[in-house]
């Protein structure tokens, strides 16, 4: 007999800034499955759960994150896990859970997970970067890790420098001017704020226009050309989510009966075989991300046409533009890309934010809004891609073997790109971008390209204010530099 999975519970919190006593990220994960709860007609389920699994918050660290969400529900679970740090994580849990449901050897799991990076004690020393500050120093995975050294030392390790450099490279591929290219992603990041607005559990409910958003102010300063603030992520956040996923038989015996059930139809997952930035031949798709999504279709019987709406992974604008050109959809198609505003104007906490985009399409399936979703989740600079299908209609297919595929058969795209750490000679520029300072002067710009030999070279271009505005105003991707390699400084400086 085939157990289909459903998501039988969903809840979402957002603390505001002003909370009086104001929840850690524990204490928000604790809350979140409480209010998954809610939508059972039996809460209490909760002590009987046989599953917990903990999206890794970044923010804070507790040494046994499910051990102490088990403690707080009354739960003795017989299996708990913690994912790994990547955006990718909460449908990546969502897709093995599943597959252990299926399988019968679970029947109700919680996926739960929360960030809390408001600062209201301002005494402490802020950490110089606030992403992972809630990572220990001992950590034993490498996946703490989005970049590699050589970029490290040119300026490229954060998401807020990297994720510009794709944007520069689809830039560059539309043929358009910047300011064409610009208004076109400003009005797609418009219309993400409006959805913000509209959502209860949203961060920020400005609805901003396009202007707004692409225009550099004393309140959108530049970040890393062409990316303003309004662009990047926002992650200092305190949010939470959770889904409590069951058996259909058991999800059946305690569903509210005026709420559509919402099945779990086929995940998929995929990392790129060029895992950093420095590896990568294309800076304008993403390989693994077409495997996921093409995984979690085959899985669930459906193809993208029976798709309602998107939540496209959204920490930056070339993201989702990226993964409109992966499942092929045209700029005239009307289906929503988003369903919660994206990370700018939603939150984007941390490696939670693809939680409340699942939690989000449930409450959508279960009231009718849409009867069939699509999510995509991503993890570093384009690296790990996680992708979910939910619908009201009853599967066809089985999942019991979905986790186990892609544990063994995960990796796609081309093999990394060479790379020269000591270039000389003719190079040609593939994409590039401009640093900011807070105060809006140009810190420091990143050149990637190619050698003469067909190697990849990362280099930083001389301080000088002409060539910062001619990169800014013209597309000098193409074009051919001249590098030259400070074995002093351990950095390349390329010259136009």
């Amino acid at each position: 007999m085939t157990t289909h999975v459903v998501v039988a519970g969903w809840g979402q919190v957002t603390q505001p800034k002003q909370a009086e006593l104001p929840k850690d990220a524990m204490g928000l994960m604790v809350q979140a499955a409480r209010t998954a709860a809610q939508k059972l007609t039996d809460p209490s389920v909760l002590s009987r759960l046989d599953g917990i699994m903990v999206v890794r918050p970044l923010s804070a660290h507790y040494p046994d994150a499910p051990g102490q969400v088990a403690g707080h529900l009354g739960a003795t679970p017989k299996f708990s896990h913690i994912s790994k740090i990547g955006g990718n994580s909460p449908q990546t849990l969502i897709n093995q859970a599943a597959a252990m449901i299926a399988g019968n050897a679970l029947d109700m799991v919680l996926v739960v997970g929360a960030e809390a990076y408001v600062r209201r004690n301002h005494t402490g020393r802020r950490p110089e970067s606030a992403l992972l500050q809630g990572i220990p120093e001992d950590y034993a995975g490498d996946d703490a890790i989005g970049s590699t050294l050589l970029e490290n030392r040119h300026g490229i390790q954060h998401p807020m420098q990297g994720f510009a450099l794709f944007e520069t490279a689809l830039w560059h591929a539309s043929g358009l001017d910047l300011t064409t290219h610009l208004e076109k992603t400003g009005k797609m990041w418009s219309q993400f704020s409006q959805v913000a607005a509209g959502h209860p559990h949203a961060w920020t409910k400005t609805v901003r226009t396009a202007k707004e958003i692409i225009t550099p102010t004393p309140g959108n300063r530049p970040i890393a050309f062409p990316y303003t603030k309004f662009m990047n992520a926002f992650i200092t956040v305190d949010q939470a989510a959770a889904v409590i996923l069951m058996s259909e038989k058991t999800a059946e015996a305690c569903r509210q009966k005026d709420l559509q059930p919402v099945y779990f139809m086929g995940g998929g997952y995929a990392q790129d075989r060029q895992r950093f930035l420095v590896e990568k031949s294309d800076f304008t798709a993403s390989p693994p991300m077409k495997a996921a999504v093409d995984k979690a279709l085959n899985r669930s019987g459906l193809d993208l046409d029976q798709m309602d709406c998107f939540d496209f992974y959204s920490c930056f604008p070339c993201a989702v533009s990226i993964a409109r050109k992966m499942a092929n959809l045209a700029d005239t198609d009307p289906r929503p890309l988003t369903i919660t505003g994206g990370l700018g104007f939603f939150g984007g906490p941390g490696n939670n934010y693809n939680l409340h985009a699942v939690a989000t399409l449930a409450d959508h399936i279960a009231t009718q809004k849409y009867r069939t979703g699509l999510v995509t989740a991503l993890g570093w600079f384009m690296h790990k891609h996680a992708a979910g299908i939910y619908s009201s209609m009853r599967p066809q297919k089985s999942l019991a073997t979905m986790g186990l595929v892609d544990t063994k058969d995960n990796l796609a795209g081309s093999p990394p790109v060479p790379v020269d750490e000591t270039p000389a000679g003719k190079g040609v520029v593939e994409t590039y971008t401009i640093v900011y300072h807070p105060d809006h002067t140009p810190a420091y710009g990143v050149i990637y390209g190619r050698t003469s030999q067909g190697l990849r070279f990362v280099a930083n271009t001389p301080d000088d204010p002409d060539l910062f505005a001619a990169m800014t105003g013209h597309d000098m991707v193409g074009q051919t530099v001249r590098l030259k390699y400070n074995a002093a400084q351990d950095v390349t400086r390329a010259y136009f």
